[in-house]
């Protein structure tokens, strides 16, 4: 960055000018029956937030304040969260966070793609005016300072940047992998490659797209427009658009640099149920890679007025307790035992049961003497008394879903399904 400029009104001038549009209307498949009834970006996660909190708070602490969020998938949970958690911004001063559902703005057809979602809503961009746009997915669990990449985007002249991550090249399979030159041009680009490319002097390295994109505003219109009207796209950012910026326009990566960024770096796709237990738990670790509690660069959402965590009972038979586990507001430990464990807001266990290395999400209801290993039980449900989860992952699988690494997921239809079993 050229040392005449002042820092602050440069980062702040990259700031007034962008516009950020975050992809919300994924369905989550891989996450099963987690996100069978809302979107993945509205998913509970890390006691008392929405995956999506986590973009919107990067988007506010990088300073953007003009956010658009484009959903589709079974929205409704997400829309009153949005409303709730992210409805106090300003319009006087031209910030709002706007939710855009889908309207069939062009011809009859819903969203067709990531990036027919954004096509289908230039007019909403056209009136912001903006210089260029940050395009998001809603579904990572992350902190980022996007200031940082925009000041890249800016300095190399550069159509669309692209933020990209290492991510070990087995792993490459599951996302958008690109090769770059010395000066950070993207050279190739493809959508979940058969054979990754390995990155530059890392064999065992891929370079992964983090579905993060600035792209120029003029440039934007453009691309898109070209993609809209061919009847052959799948009209998808990764798939489509991304291939063809690099190959006939002016393409750069932003790596996700660990030791360049102004925050705790951190990113999780969170895509499947290992993955999503795995980045729970790593958050109840004695040293999280997620620190929840950085004053400088704090996640935000919607809190419900409850009272503190309560533990009750002191006896040698009957003690309640944690260890090494995060509790939310409203939790109620009652002569239970909890080790390694992530407990949402309004949780209650009863007496004599023990819980370790589970995830329980908001409003669960654990009975007496009840057992949970390994599992994550999903909100409202309630175990009656007695029942044991994550010992046996057969019998497991009979009534609930068991992950690929022995991971039980509950909800509560299938506690439902439990109890007819179990009562004739």
């Amino acid at each position: 960055m050229p040392s005449s400029r002042n820092p602050g009104n440069y980062i702040n001038a990259l700031t007034r000018s962008t516009v950020a549009m975050i992809l919300a209307g994924g369905r989550g498949e891989r996450l099963m029956h987690l996100t069978r009834a809302r979107a993945k970006p509205a998913t509970p996660f890390g006691g008392k937030y929405r995956i999506i909190d986590f973009a919107l708070s990067n988007c506010v602490n990088s300073g953007i304040r003009r956010i658009g969020v484009l959903t589709q998938y079974k929205a409704s949970e997400l829309i009153f969260h949005l409303q709730r958690a992210w409805g106090h911004f300003r319009g006087e001063f031209g910030e709002f966070v706007s939710i855009i559902p889908a309207q069939q703005q062009i011809g009859t057809s819903w969203y067709r793609g990531t990036a027919d979602a954004v096509y289908q809503n230039l007019d909403f961009l056209r009136n912001q005016r903006p210089e260029r746009v940050l395009i998001l997915g809603g579904d990572h669990v992350y902190k980022m300072d996007y200031t940082l990449m925009l000041s890249q985007h800016v300095e190399t002249g550069a159509d669309i940047t692209i933020g990209c991550i290492p991510v070990p090249i087995e792993r490459g399979q599951q996302f958008g992998v690109m090769a770059i030159d010395e000066e950070l041009r993207v050279t190739e680009f493809v959508e979940k490659p058969e054979h990754p490319t390995p990155m530059p002097g890392r064999d065992d390295m891929a370079l992964a797209s983090m579905g993060i994109y600035v792209i120029e505003m003029s440039y934007l219109e453009k691309i898109l427009t070209e993609d809209g009207t061919n009847p052959n796209s799948s009209h998808d950012f990764g798939m489509d658009i991304i291939p063809k910026c690099v190959a006939h326009h002016n393409a750069y990566a932003y790596c996700y640099d660990h030791g360049a960024d102004s925050v705790q770096p951190y990113w999780k796709d969170v895509g499947n149920i290992d993955e999503y237990y795995q980045a729970s738990m790593d958050l109840v670790s004695v040293d999280p890679e997620l620190n929840l509690y950085d004053e400088r660069w704090p996640i935000w959402t919607y809190q419900e007025q409850l009272p503190a965590a309560k533990f009750v009972f002191d006896d040698d038979d009957c003690r309640g307790m944690a260890v090494n586990s995060m509790i939310s507001a409203g939790c109620i430990i009652s002569g239970a035992v909890v080790r390694r464990a992530l407990l949402s807001y309004n949780v209650s266990i009863d007496n004599g049961s023990y819980v370790e290395d589970a995830v329980l999400m908001p409003m669960v209801k654990v009975g007496k003497h009840c057992r949970i290993r390994r599992a994550v039980i999903a909100e409202r449900c309630e175990l009656p008394d007695g029942m044991v989860i994550g010992e046996n992952n057969e019998a497991d699988a009979m009534f609930f879903y068991v992950s690929k690494n022995g991971i039980v997921v509950v909800v509560p239809e299938m506690i439902r399904a439990w109890r007819q079993a179990h009562d004739t």
